[in-house]
């Protein structure tokens, strides 16, 4: 960032804006880990079960076939992505508050958003892909 005008009163703007971006690439970095160990437990079972069935147990989701689990998967990600354009954007808003608290309230919204939006929207895609009958 540059201060073009040079007044020592946007130092305190800078800073805020610096932050803001810091929380809101950390808040995306943790949404889409935990958002891709969801997505694994679509995608291995669907990659191994004719090799190795015991790999079965791992499909939690119920996912109608292997196909339509990938199938269903890739189409989650393609629709969360442009979903998290918005925030992105907009980032996420800082409020003044400890690392610790900052922490808590990323892992809390993000980490366990990441981790069940896509269990729900995975299923969910997975229901419409076997109602349809998408081979």
């Amino acid at each position: 960032m540059v201060d073009l005008d040079s007044t020592p009163t946007k130092l305190i703007d800078i800073v805020e804006i610096g932050k803001q971006l810091l929380i809101t690439r950390g808040s995306l970095t943790t949404f889409s880990i935990t958002n891709d160990i969801a997505k694994f437990f679509a995608i291995i079972p669907a990659m191994f079960m004719g090799v190795f069935p015991a790999l079965h147990t791992l499909n939690i989701m119920h996912l109608s076939s292997p196909h339509s689990a990938i199938l269903s998967a890739v189409i989650f990600n393609a629709l969360i992505i442009v979903a998290l354009i918005p925030l992105a954007l907009r980032g996420v808003k800082f409020r003044a508050a400890g690392a610790a608290a900052v922490l808590r309230r990323n892992l809390l919204i993000y980490g366990l958003g990441g981790l069940i939006i896509p269990f729900i929207g995975i299923k969910l895609i997975d229901l419409i892909i076997t109602a349809l009958g998408v081979k």
